[in-house]
């Protein structure tokens, strides 16, 4: 009788729970059995595991009864990712390789017949807890590259099953991949010197990417808010390194490729047929939709009333708390959901209101019914609400005295320092009690704004959200203090939620 337990890891989630693999073996008819919730793909490693044991030259345990179990049980076991730690598991309880050498690794790998190891998804995940754990991460060399992204885990990597068997009994060392390898960003984003007008926009953009608040453009068709949208990844900052792993680990689990526009910022731009599975997150075997996969980035919702509006709804618990939470009848999932949201819509069902041509013929209750889409509580949540119009149109290019991405990304970096150095976080994430520390306001100034707001019709989350507005403002001059009249610039961006004869 002899038992092998061997440590994997699970693609469930983005925290990558530990996944034990006990192989034992025992003395009666011959047999295999996998236990511990495996899925299709999983139950199937033992037909691929005999294969790539035999061809390897290994020998398979044929002759005993095997049991092999995954724990947890209540856990569900999915992907080929367990045939490597299933293979060392039985190579080390028929004593074909020493036991004590796992005893401190994570296994994770697809076997083929050959025995060759294939690449699997969900390994960033998996390097960080092991870095964290202070664990060794044994993997296919095909998924080297993207687990060197964490900086300070021990990485083995191997292309053949008899390559690491050799490395883990001292016939061949392998020697342990670098970490912490960080490629250089991308170059050739859009520049916001392209965008021609529209200074009022600009300076919307700028302030929402200085505090990292949600914006909302609306105006007639072809007045460029897609096209400004489209500028701000150009003027974000690019992220640390901590954010980089945590953007790179929802796009391993997601199967995107970590190495995407590494590290820039997310930026993703779902079309209005999304479902709420694609958008929060969600189905059968839950996966992150694109609020989490725009974490740390920018989630861009054109033509935003065309979007379900229940779809909608599910956006407003993440937009406060960063997270979502998905639950099923056996579990529930956290994924991180930290985005900023820019949205863009016409004013009404046929974009033309207000437009001096007059060519708008919606009737008051179409406006009505299309606008009711967006509600309240969702409008409350938007920190900026600004209109566009259009303005007349020039061949000239870019226009002198324009800034470009580079100058207004230096400007947004700064502000964003303060912010940090002051708080800890940025304006758009600041709690009540900092709202009381870091927006004071003078006597004189707190009984205008009450004024101003009961005119308006603000409600208090509102209120909040034009305070924390008011000091990015005054980051960006940058001044300690709140002025009025970063209070009153603050207030002109809520044009969709104040009170309708103001």
């Amino acid at each position: 009788m002899s038992l092998a337990i061997v440590h994997s890891r699970a693609k469930l989630g983005i925290s990558a729970p530990p996944v034990t693999v006990e192989v034992h073996l025992a003395n009666g008819m011959p047999s295999l059995t996998l236990v511990g919730l495996p899925e299709t793909a999983v139950r199937e490693s033992k037909d691929r595991v005999r294969s790539a044991l035999q061809n390897a030259r290994l020998d398979f345990p044929s002759l005993k009864r095997i049991t092999i179990n995954l724990a947890p049980a209540d856990l569900p076991k999915e992907g080929g990712r367990f045939d490597l730690a299933i293979a060392l598991g039985m190579l080390a309880a028929s004593g074909q390789i020493p036991a004590d050498c796992l005893a401190h690794c994570e296994c994770l790998g697809e076997l083929a017949l050959s025995g060759d190891l294939r690449p699997v998804q969900g390994v960033l995940p998996a390097a960080l807890a092991c870095r964290d754990a202070g664990r060794t991460l044994v993997l296919p060399r095909a998924n080297a590259a993207e687990a060197a992204l964490v900086r300070g885990v021990n990485i083995i990597a191997a292309d053949h099953l008899l390559e690491l068997c050799e490395h883990l009994r001292g016939e061949r060392e392998i020697v342990p991949i670098p970490s912490g390898s960080i490629p250089e960003a991308e170059q050739g984003l859009a520049d916001l010197a392209e965008v021609q007008g529209q200074a009022q926009a600009k300076r919307a953009l700028i302030v929402a990417a200085s505090g990292g608040h949600n914006l909302l453009l609306f105006g007639p068709p072809g007045t460029g808010k897609t096209l400004l949208a489209s500028r701000l990844p150009g003027i974000l900052p690019p992220l640390s390194e901590d954010e980089a792993l945590e953007v790179a680990a929802v796009q391993s689990v997601c199967n995107q490729g970590p190495l995407q526009r590494w590290p820039l910022r997310p930026f993703r731009a779902p079309h209005h047929s999304a479902s709420a599975a694609a958008l929060v997150g969600g189905g059968s075997q839950p996966r992150p939709g694109e609020i989490s996969r725009a974490h740390n980035g920018v989630l861009f919702l054109d033509e935003f009333p065309e979007f379900d509006r229940k779809v909608l709804e599910m956006l407003r618990e993440p937009m406060e708390s960063g997270v979502i939470h998905i639950a099923r009848a056996r579990e529930t999932l956290s994924f991180p959901a930290r985005f900023q949201l820019i949205a863009a819509m016409n004013p009404c069902p046929c974009g033309y209101q207000g437009d001096p041509s007059g060519r708008c013929r919606c009737t008051p209750e179409q406006i009505q019914r299309y606008r009711s889409k967006l509600s309240g509580p969702l409008l409350d949540r938007i920190d900026l609400h600004l209109a566009m119009h259009n303005e007349p149109f020039s061949m000239a290019g870019k226009h002198r005295g324009v800034p470009d991405s580079q100058t207004v990304r230096i400007q947004v970096q700064k502000a964003r320092a303060l912010q940090q150095d002051r708080q800890g976080c940025l304006n758009a994430h600041i709690d009540l009690a900092g709202l009381r520390d870091h927006c004071a306001l003078e006597e004189e100034d707190a009984q205008w704004l009450e004024k101003a707001i009961d005119r308006l019709g603000l409600s208090h989350r509102a209120s909040h959200r034009a305070l924390k507005v008011a000091r990015t403002l005054a980051d960006l001059e940058p001044s300690v203090t709140l002025a009025r009249r970063h209070l009153a610039e603050a207030l002109q961006y809520r044009q969709l939620d104040r009170r309708a004869d103001v």
